[in-house]
């Protein structure tokens, strides 16, 4: 299996130079770079997205510097996970994280260990910090998100889109090639029965309209060919329709040269003919002979002058 080293090198602003991270990278064997001018603090970046998704199994991402990827301990620790969830690792070649090797493993699990304490101590004093307020009459929350300020809801929504991303980014490879290669020759519903019996034994099914919106999603990031949405061909009529459709048409040619044909006639006709029955047997009921007329008045078949003219 081919692997690859995905370069990923960040700058906060368009002034900034990206050309040491860049030769750092390139030097280290990176076969792609990703280029990203945005602050640290923002999860929504989507040259960030576009690496983290193109990095398959055994691939590695590579940063000069951690703080290139991450400005925070939970979003570093956020990202090595959906790495690791994908079989991939990380490496930042000025810091000693390799998570290919032991050495590396063991500084982010004390990493981890590090950002639970500090996770606990946040917890804590907002516990503290809100029965405090509460006991001087003042309310919580964002006061942005009260309001509805709509910067402020933007960048909520910026960080769920950002969230869901890195999710899918790390599943998908367990489905979507199934996804590719049905669609769009195969309606949604058999492609859903088909993502479901390929997912791993006690994940969650996709119903077909969570499938759908799922690929849209991605398809909306760039990650998906638009094609995968195209309206699937119709699918060929089941074999009772074109029975019954067969039937109608015996009917029309039996009325067109013998337009006084009463209903048992009929029936003798089409089961001379060899049209059996929809519930089965010999012999055409009176009901089905009737139901089969209708048909065959609604399609404009029945001839000027028959008796079952409507």
């Amino acid at each position: 299996m081919t692997v690859a080293l995905i370069g990923y090198a960040r700058v906060s602003t368009d002034d900034q130079n990206l050309g040491p991270q860049l030769d750092s990278l390139r030097a280290a064997g990176c076969n792609e770079l990703f280029e990203e001018h945005a602050s640290g603090g923002d999860r929504a970046r989507p040259q960030l997205a576009a690496a983290l998704a193109r990095v398959k199994r055994g691939d590695t991402l590579v940063v000069a510097r951690i703080v290139r990827l991450a400005r925070s301990l939970s979003h570093l620790l956020e990202v090595v996970e959906t790495l690791r969830a994908r079989g991939a690792h990380f490496k930042s070649l000025a810091d000693p994280i390799d998570t290919s090797g032991p050495s590396g493993v063991l500084v982010l699990q004390m990493l981890g260990a590090v950002a639970e304490f500090e996770r606990s101590l946040i917890r804590e004093r907002t516990v503290a910090g809100v029965r405090a307020a509460r006991a001087r009459g003042r309310v919580g929350g964002n006061p942005g998100l009260r309001d509805k300020d709509p910067v402020v809801l933007g960048k909520i929504a910026a960080s769920r889109r950002a969230t869901r991303l890195a999710r899918l980014s790390a599943e998908m490879d367990s489905w979507m090639p199934v996804v590719g290669r049905l669609r769009p020759q195969t309606a949604w519903p058999e492609v859903t029965a088909a993502v479901n019996a390929a997912r791993p034994a006690g994940s969650r099914k996709f119903t077909e309209g969570r499938l759908v919106g799922t690929v849209r999603f991605l398809v909306s990031e760039g990650l998906v060919d638009a094609a995968v949405l195209a309206t699937a061909p119709r699918r060929t009529p089941r074999k009772g329709v074109m029975a019954r459709q067969r039937a109608c048409d015996a009917v029309a040619a039996l009325l067109a040269g013998r337009p006084r044909l009463t209903l048992a006639e009929i029936g003798v006709e089409l089961a001379r003919l060899g049209h059996r029955p929809p519930r089965g047997g010999a012999a055409w009921a009176p009901a089905s002979l009737t139901a089969l007329l209708g048909r065959v008045r609604l399609a404009g078949l029945v001839p000027p002058g028959s008796k079952w003219e409507a």
